[in-house]
């Protein structure tokens, strides 16, 4: 146990910069930490920090340490957090790295619910096209659109986002409206990547190599420019479906859907506080139900109109 003891001082001692500036934290004499530190690197045969009269830095060997300590200590201090919140309500403050168009079309709905059902968990949000690195940046998480590349990282997915194909009446009347998924390659398409798009339908999956003069890495972008006449895009349920209800957008191909996109929380860690377990738990629940309620919306206008235009037929 005096290992671990040590080990979580030793963590301390490299984070504050020194001796002194440790025991002021901690509380404890600057005699003991010294003595402390000396005990943890004669248990593992290595010094671990070069001690001068102006300075204290630690050695290699001490970097390496620090490197595979900092995780073990974290984590301790946080089982003892879980523990006590099993007896409260979660707190705290949690700093989650958020990409815009999620953040626009997902979370402002359910921010100000959490708020209320958790008073006291405050959310300070970094909303950004960036991709933010857990390990260099204070964040207790990070929301990512697509298959996460970081394989040291904890990846929780929070949710499939439905999308459609979707353009406007005034485009499609200008144009032959598509019938099957090739027809999209002679029709103007709006892309946020130059990837091909994969569309599912009656007959499996099925690549379609688009083109369009405009790409862009924001769907808030895309989506205006398709309300304003520009073309075919693919987007969320979620944001489609108002301006479908208004007539500003209607369905193309609504046999073939693109394929879905998973979003993930990452964390660095399985071993989460509660204020942080609580609101990626909340995100799976709530936002779950809102894909499935956009879903079956979307099932249910295609319906209606079709049954409109055979009648009208």
């Amino acid at each position: 146990m005096d290992v671990f003891r040590n080990m979580e001082l030793f963590v301390e001692v490299a984070s504050s910069g020194g001796f002194r500036a440790a025991a002021d934290r901690l509380g404890l004499p600057n005699s003991s930490v010294s003595r402390r530190i000396a005990e943890l690197e004669r248990d593992i045969g290595l010094r671990l920090f070069n001690r001068s009269t102006r300075r204290v830095e630690l050695t290699e060997a001490g970097r390496l340490y620090f490197e595979r300590c900092q995780r073990i200590a974290n984590e301790a201090r946080l089982a003892h957090e879980n523990l006590s919140d099993l007896v409260q309500q979660p707190k705290g403050v949690i700093r989650a790295s958020v990409p815009v168009d999620f953040a626009l079309i997902y979370l402002s709905d359910l921010l100000d619910e959490f708020a209320r059902a958790y008073p006291g968990i405050a959310l300070h949000l970094d909303v950004s096209p960036r991709q933010s690195d857990l390990v260099a940046e204070p964040f207790d998480l990070t929301i990512r659109i697509g298959m996460p590349a970081e394989p040291n990282l904890i990846a929780r997915k929070l949710i499939d986002v439905p999308v459609g194909l979707y353009a406007s009446p005034v485009y499609l009347a200008a144009v032959t409206p598509p019938k099957v998924p090739q027809d999209l390659l002679s029709l103007v398409c709006l892309r946020m990547t130059d990837l091909p798009w994969v569309l599912e339908g009656p007959s499996g999956a099925l690549k379609v190599a688009v083109q369009g003069p405009i790409t862009a890495n924001n769907v808030g972008l895309l989506h205006r420019l398709a309300v304003r006449n520009g073309g075919i895009v693919t987007l969320p349920m979620a944001l489609a479906e108002p301006d479908v209800a208004d007539g500003r957008l209607v369905p193309v191909l609504p046999q073939w859907r693109p394929t879905k996109v998973p979003v993930y929380a990452l964390t660095e860690t399985k071993l989460l506080p509660a204020k942080v377990r609580t609101f990626v738990d909340f995100l799976v629940a709530r936002l779950n139900t809102v894909a499935e309620q956009n879903e079956v919306s979307s099932m249910r206008d295609h319906a209606r109109k079709n049954t409109l235009g055979h009648n009208l037929g």
